[in-house]
């Protein structure tokens, strides 16, 4: 994305950005699932907090 830090104008920066949006390639398809790097947690046991 574009560096906007420099610019003052609120309605500058978003245009600059969403020109910039544009511009950039688009992104390849997901190759697993979303939360596959999440850690994982065993059963808890009942009455405590999972995290």
């Amino acid at each position: 994305m574009a560096n906007t830090k420099k610019v003052e104008d609120k309605v500058e920066r978003k245009k600059i950005k969403r020109t910039a949006r544009k511009k950039a390639a688009p992104k390849a398809p997901r190759t697993g699932a979303r939360g596959s790097n999440k850690k994982k947690i065993k059963k808890a046991t009942r009455g405590q907090s999972k995290r």
